[in-house]
Formats: structure tokens, C-alpha cells, sequence
């Protein structure tokens, strides 16, 4: 790889001439929308059975918490099994899981159990095509692979959200249950005879799946370098979805109109989207590199202004604004890829994604917590200012 085509920026004509990232570009974003319209249509499903706002809640994050032990125990998966199989086999498990909610009567238990089992196997499969992209990507092309994946991922959750409900309304959950398996399968098929095949690397030990996946996360974590730039990328998602997770009470508070924070909150990916086509087609990699600390600062800093009672279009504006702050990622990419033995790729993906699962669903729990005792204006400032010091520390020791 020649230091001209790290330096270089890469255009989208460029990165989807390449066939083995359109397949997994097409099938992840298709899987996607399938999976929040799963969720969505199992929510609906789960409160008309139970009139529960607990359950129907617990439904919507069931399969995040789970990540966090199929990451630890399972990790290693992404980088035993030819990618192609496992990304194959991820995306008929959940067309499997789909099919199994809206056809078989069970308990909201089981239900639920089985939306956490396939959770748990999120970061491998996620590992898997994480670890492929890296692969077939060189230089520049990564991070805007990263990208246009990113903005995918964030356009496909939006579609996901705006149609999901129309398609319950229209065909009933367990309808919307099997138009969503009927998604994951032809993601399947699209990476089965889309894909070519690729080897798994050499095995480093002869250990089992589960104590090379505990042996590699520690080593992982050990590793400062490795350590710091997960660190940085689980640590400010956590704070700012904490203190967004606060805008439907914040939007009552203020007295804004109902159905207001609906709309507040689709200021925040709209940000998202611009930053990441912003920072991976315009910015060169090195200038990209230099604007992680400023970009997470844009990321935690307007939300200070909540704290002042703005209008309600300062709030929309404001919120664009951490959306877009959300780019900064984008400088880390290539680093993370060279800090990571190419033997451990896949795993330190699952790990990465693991982690930020983790952390942005314990954030809305911390700062919902802070804001019973403190109030929603000073848990918002809080999370704001604990941002903007990770982009400090950042500056100053991190990179």
C-alpha cells in the first residue's frame, strides 16, 4: 500500500467500484431497516398483549444489553470463520427469529429471550463484515467506506422508523414481523451470490472459541494504544445519547407543543448524515486526523445551550449540531485499523461495536438518574461538559 493512496481522498465512484464492499454496503442497509422495523413491530406487539409501557419498552432494548456477553465470549468467531458464512449465517438468524415471533404463539417471555439470543451474536456477525471491509478497502477508501456505511445505517434507521409504523398500522405486527424476515433473507442471499468467498487468517492459538475471545479482548484492552482509541469512541456517544435521551421530558418541561420531541430528535441524525458525507468525501485523511478533538467538541458543547432556554428552532439547531459532531470517528478509522493485528480485526470490531452498544444504553440510564435528583437542564449541561473534556484529555494525551 503506497503512502499516495493512504493521503488521497477516495470518491464514491471509487469506493462502490469495489464488488465485495456493494454487497455487504446493500445487504447491511437492507438489514437494518429489517431489524428496526422488528423492532418496532414486536414493541407494538408486546404492549397490545401485555398494555405494558415497561414491557414495551424492555422489547425496544432488548437485544443491545446481550452484545456485551456474545462480544466477550464469542468475539473470536469473526476471526475463525470465512466472512461470507458468518454474515450469511447472522442474517438467516434473524430472518429465522423474525419468522419464529410472527408465527409462533409464546409467551412475551420467550419473545424476548429470543430477540436477546440473537443480540448476543450481533458482534460477531458485525465483526465479521467490519473486519471484510478493512480488508478489501485500502488506505483512504476505509474511512469513507466507514462513512457511507454510517450514513446508510442512519438513513436506513429513519426509513426504518417513518414506514415501521405505517407497515404495522397497515398489515399488523406479525405482517410487519414477516416483511422483516423476508429483508434478512434476501440480505442472505444477496452476500451468499454477491459475495466472493475470502479464507479466514491463519489461527494464532488452538484454543477454544471462548477462551481465545476472553484471552483476545484482555490483550486488547491491555494494549494502551487499542485501549485509548476504543475509549474515545464508546466514551462521548455515551454522554450526548444520554443527555438526548432526556429531550421528550426537557420538550414537556419547556412546554413545547405535543409531538414536538418527535421532531427535535430528527435533528440529531439529520447532523449525523452531513458530518459523516462532510468529513469522509471533503476533508483529506490528515486534516480529518487534526479535527477529532474540535468535531467532538461540536458533538458535546450547543448542548450547553439547552440549558438557557432557547426556542424551540435553537433546540432543532442545536441538536443538528452535535449530529453533526458525530463525523469525528472518521479521523480514528485508519489508525484503529493499523493499531489492530490483522489476525484480531474482527474481534477488536466486535469489541468496538460491543462497547458503543453498551455504553449509549447506559448513558440515557445514568443521566435519566442524575436528572431525577438534579434536574433535566443540569444533567443535560453535565453531559455536555463531560464531552468536551474527553476531547480535552484527547488533545492533550490521547493522540
Amino acid at each position: 500500500m503506497t503512502t499516495e493512496v493512504l493521503e488521497k481522498r477516495s470518491t464514491f465512484g471509487q469506493l462502490f467500484a469495489v464488488s465485495a464492499y456493494r454487497m455487504v454496503f446493500v445487504s447491511r442497509s437492507l438489514a437494518i431497516a429489517a431489524d428496526t422495523l422488528r423492532i418496532i413491530a414486536l414493541s407494538i406487539l408486546v404492549y397490545s398483549l401485555t398494555r405494558s409501557a415497561f414491557l414495551s419498552a424492555v422489547t425496544f432494548g432488548i437485544g443491545f444489553l446481550p452484545q456485551v456477553a456474545g462480544g466477550m465470549l464469542f468475539g473470536s468467531l469473526a476471526d475463525r470463520v470465512r466472512p461470507r458464512r458468518l454474515i450469511t449465517t447472522g442474517y438467516l438468524v434473524e430472518c429465522a427469529a423474525a419468522l419464529c415471533l410472527a408465527t409462533v404463539p409464546m409467551p412475551v417471555g420467550v419473545s424476548l429471550a429470543i430477540v436477546a439470543a440473537v443480540g448476543a451474536f450481533m458482534p460477531v456477525f458485525g465483526g465479521a463484515s467490519a473486519r471484510l471491509i478493512a480488508e478489501v478497502l485500502p488506505g483512504d477508501l476505509y474511512v469513507l467506506g466507514r462513512s457511507a456505511s454510517n450514513m446508510a445505517a442512519g438513513g436506513a434507521q429513519l426509513l426504518g422508523m417513518a414506514f415501521g409504523g405505517l407497515a404495522v398500522a397497515a398489515a399488523g405486527p406479525q405482517r410487519a414481523l414477516l416483511i422483516s424476515a423476508a429483508a434478512h433473507a434476501v440480505s442472505a442471499l444477496i452476500v451468499r451470490f454477491g459475495l466472493s468467498d475470502m479464507d479466514a487468517p491463519p489461527k494464532a492459538t488452538e484454543l477454544g472459541a471462548v477462551k481465545e475471545s476472553w484471552r483476545t479482548n484482555r490483550a486488547l484492552l491491555k494494549d494502551s494504544v487499542i485501549r485509548a482509541l476504543l475509549l474515545i469512541q464508546w466514551l462521548p456517544p455515551l454522554f450526548i445519547v444520554g443527555a438526548e435521551a432526556l429531550i421528550v421530558a426537557y420538550a414537556d418541561a419547556r412546554g413545547f407543543a405535543a409531538g414536538s420531541a418527535g421532531l427535535l430528535l430528527a435533528w440529531s441524525p439529520a447532523g449525523m448524515l452531513v458530518g459523516h458525507l462532510v468529513v469522509g468525501r471533503f476533508l483529506r485523511p490528515e486534516t480529518r486526523t487534526r479535527l477529532v478533538a474540535p468535531l467532538i467538541v461540536l458533538l458535546g458543547a450547543p448542548t450547553l445551550a439547552l440549558a438557557f432556554s432557547p426556542p424551540q428552532w435553537m433546540v432543532g439547531a442545536v441538536l443538528f449540531l452535535t449530529g453533526c459532531g458525530f463525523g469525528y470517528p472518521l479521523g480514528l478509522q485508519r489508525v484503529f485499523v493499523d493499531a489492530i493485528p490483522e489476525h484480531r480485526r474482527g474481534q477488536a470490531f466486535g469489541l468496538l461495536t460491543m462497547g458503543l452498544m453498551t455504553f449509549q444504553g447506559t448513558g440515557p440510564l445514568i443521566f435519566g438518574g442524575i436528572a431525577q435528583v438534579w434536574g433535566i437542564r443540569a444533567a443535560m449541561a453535565l453531559a455536555a461538559t463531560a464531552c468536551v473534556s474527553t476531547a480535552a484529555v484527547w488533545w492533550r494525551r490521547g493522540r
